[in-house]
């Protein structure tokens, strides 16, 4: 199965997350953050799904694509994972000022997540 289209996306949208990131901070870099933190989120499970699925494993949602993930070997058992994707389920509440800062606050701490997916997915194409 090919999935280098999917994981091309994924690195694009993770670099339009890491250039809205460094941004100075205003409501609309912070916004634009959270909005390209969803894409990225997306389409990282998504390409997990689709490289398992070339491994002849089947998942079919963001939870259990990461934990198949795990058992494979392809990301590491961090807790920053499960973090990441209870954040990216409360990003349907960011008009909640509370809530989207606080998840602002946390979107830094999951480039190396990502990063790391990125480099593995590059090794495995």
């Amino acid at each position: 199965m090919y999935y280098g289209d999917i994981i091309e996306s994924f690195e694009k949208a993770l670099s339009r997350l890491k250039e809205a990131l460094y941004a100075q901070k205003t409501v609309l870099t912070r916004d634009a953050a959270i909005k390209r933190f969803e894409f990225t989120f997306e389409l990282a499970w998504k390409s997990i799904q689709k490289f398992l699925a070339d491994q002849g494993i089947v998942c079919v949602s963001p939870k259990g694509c990461f934990k198949e993930a795990f058992k494979f070997g392809l990301i590491k058992d961090n807790p920053l994972w499960i973090r990441m994707i209870e954040d990216r389920n409360m990003t349907v509440h960011t008009y909640n000022e509370l809530i989207a800062e606080a998840i602002y606050e946390k979107l830094r701490d999951y480039l190396p997540l990502f990063d790391e997916l990125s480099e593995k997915l590059e090794i495995g194409d």
